[in-house]
């Protein structure tokens, strides 16, 4: 792994001295928005890290390369590219062997952010369990990834379609933590309310930041999930998203949708039906996890030099 590793040089002399890096990943811009989103949301998301005093850092696959830290010449092209495989933890080794261009999921990103040595991950939300998993056995490798590598992902909680109250009984059997960020209750992606309390909650990035020094610091090596509601105004109606959720799962399973391709399908489909509110919700909600991300990123930075 380490042989493929590439970390532009910005991202390599930040890690080296300690300064604050936040990770990105790729299939938001491959799979999960349309073009021109796709690419203005990925400058985005970088700049407002910047913004806060933090290095971006988004990861991707390309020519039989994990890079760490795409230049916007990188960005621009990769989000042009067709046919972009979507990389898990188990497809990176396949996808590196036949150099193809690969986009990384919250699992892919969060493996190769921790060998880079990068602490913090900002996401929209984390795959979770999908309904019916009982039947289908449908659960993300985002769950395995948390519960193995000791990264801090910030995300609007898991995707809204997914089994949310499984999700969460899953991560905490597998012993990770989730912490609101200013607020008791699990986010559910486009609704800032899931009704679904947490046990933990943070109002200040150093705190956030201080939960991730201890946690680590005492050994123990699981991810943190930091749940952060949507930004004020830029939600849906829980009733309404719930409804188009129902229709979307009923489209997918009639159209025989299956395995990688039911989450891009579904965030389709809800973007079309709600005449593109769930995909203004997503960028919005994208744009706010990476800018509290940067901020924990400093908070940590700072405590981990005090």
């Amino acid at each position: 792994m380490d042989a493929t590793l590439s970390i532009r040089e910005e991202v390599a002399i930040a890690l080296k001295s300690g300064a604050p890096v936040v990770a990105l990943e790729s299939t938001v811009i491959a799979h999960g928005l349309p073009r021109p989103h796709n690419l203005e949301t990925a400058h985005k998301m970088e700049s407002v890290i910047r913004e806060e005093g933090a290095v971006p850092a988004t990861i991707a696959i390309l020519e039989g390369r994990t890079v760490v830290g795409l230049s916007s010449e990188q960005l621009t092209s990769f989000a042009e590219t067709e046919g972009v495989v979507k990389v898990s933890r188990a497809d990176i080794g396949a996808v590196l062997a036949s150099r193809q261009t690969g986009a990384t999921t919250v699992a892919g990103t969060m493996l190769i952010a921790a060998r880079a040595g990068i602490r913090i991950f900002a996401t929209g939300g984390i795959g979770g369990v999908h309904r019916g998993a009982e039947l289908s056995f449908d659960i993300s490798a985002d769950l395995a990834e948390l519960a193995r590598t000791p990264v801090t992902v910030v995300c609007a909680g898991a995707k809204a379609i997914l089994d949310l109250p499984r999700t969460l009984e899953a991560l905490e059997t597998l012993g990770v933590p989730v912490v609101g960020y200013r607020t008791k209750e699990f986010p559910a992606f486009y609704v800032a309310e899931s009704g679904l309390p947490l046990n933990c909650r943070v109002d200040t990035a150093e705190e956030a930041a201080g939960i991730m020094k201890i946690h680590w610091g005492i050994g123990l090596t699981s991810g943190i999930v930091v749940g952060n509601p949507p930004p004020a105004g830029g939600g849906l109606k829980k009733a309404e998203i719930d409804a188009l959720i129902e229709r979307a799962l009923y489209s997918a399973a009639a159209t025989g949708i299956r395995g990688k391709s039911v989450t891009p399908y579904l965030l389709d489909y809800l973007s079309k039906q709600s005449h593109g509110r769930t995909m203004e919700t997503n960028i919005a909600l994208l744009v706010h996890n990476a800018r509290v991300a940067a901020q924990i990123a400093v908070a940590y930075s700072a405590i981990r030099s005090s």
